[in-house]
């Protein structure tokens, strides 16, 4: 019989430690977020902001927060469906809605603490390298800086997620970071061989990628297109306009970021069995749990009608 080493010894079992909650789902990288959240001694309580940038299946969300003992803190964010106050109806998740929120959260955050008129980031996208800690100001104050979060998202080349840093950045931010995962980026054999157009990355911050497909689209395969953008036909926003709408969404965010709160209706509900009534006239239907055999009873009814439906069939 071959000798087999014990590996898993008991001080092994003695020692194991359970994996945290969210590392074990596969939600949080607790080493990158250890070096995030990591703060010297003398620098005791003194905050350290990060600008969290999540994507949705639908949507993009920016948050700037520091840590604390007791948890996360959130001092602002930014959703991309805000974006439709500012002219974006549709697209709220592409690499252009990426830099429009991210230049919303950074205007917004400035002005949140009276930052806005020392530090105005960029006057327009052009898909430059830019830092605002480079910009000579009369302000006594340095530039507000996040390190940015991108959690557990994978950091390729033109990903999204650096849309929505570039647009923070252009918009006053100080978020360190260099242009080597931004489109238009091509490495060379040395550093110095190193090639960055900014052309090429100032045409997917205004969508020209999403106006070259609808114009192929819309060339190759008419009822596709308008199957595909529905949502864009709409609105009435066709390839033409789709720059158009981006430039002047940046203008309207740099003009006013604040985040309007909707006043409040005073409607009330009134609960009447299984219907609700609203003080405006609105009643809806409010769904009802059943128990367990009742659950069981309902399916042996539809098997019952299938099982009929069949026979009448057969004698037909």
């Amino acid at each position: 019989m071959a000798f087999m080493k014990v590996l898993k010894t008991p001080a092994f079992f003695k020692r194991y430690q359970v994996p945290k909650r969210r590392r074990g789902s596969g939600h949080t990288d607790f080493a990158a977020r250890r070096v995030m959240i990591h703060q010297d001694k003398n620098k005791y309580n003194a905050k350290k902001h990060r600008l969290v940038v999540r994507i949705t299946n639908t949507r993009i969300l920016c948050q700037v927060v520091y840590s604390t003992i007791t948890g996360d803190r959130c001092v602002c964010s930014a959703d991309s469906k805000e974006l439709i106050k500012f002219g974006i109806p549709v697209g709220h998740k592409n690499y252009a809605a990426c830099y429009a929120t991210g230049l919303l959260i950074a205007r917004r955050m400035l002005k949140s603490v009276g930052m806005d008129g020392d530090f105005k980031g960029k006057a327009a996208a052009d898909g430059e390298e830019y830092h605002v800690e480079d910009e000579e100001t009369e302000a006594e104050a340095r530039p507000f800086k996040a390190i940015l979060d991108v959690g557990i998202r994978r950091t390729c080349v033109g990903a999204r997620i650096w849309g929505a840093l570039k647009g923070a950045a252009d918009g006053g931010l100080h978020v360190p970071h260099n242009n080597k995962n931004f489109p238009g980026y091509k490495p060379g054999e040395s550093k110095d061989d190193a090639e960055y157009e900014a052309g090429e990355h100032k045409a997917k911050i205004f969508g020209e990628h999403v106006k070259e497909y609808m114009e192929s689209m819309q060339e190759e395969d008419p009822t596709k297109y308008e199957a595909h953008f529905a949502k864009y036909i709409k609105a009435s926003i066709d390839a033409e306009g789709v720059e158009d709408m981006y430039s002047k969404a940046h203008a309207k965010i740099r003009a006013d970021p604040t985040l309007k709160k909707v006043a409040n209706k005073g409607i009330t509900w009134k609960t009447n069995g299984d219907e609700r009534t609203s003080s405006d006239g609105k009643v809806v239907n409010r769904g009802k749990k059943i128990g367990l055999e009742a659950r069981r009873a309902k399916v042996q009814e539809k098997i019952a009608a299938a099982f009929a439906a069949a026979a009448d069939d057969d004698e037909e």
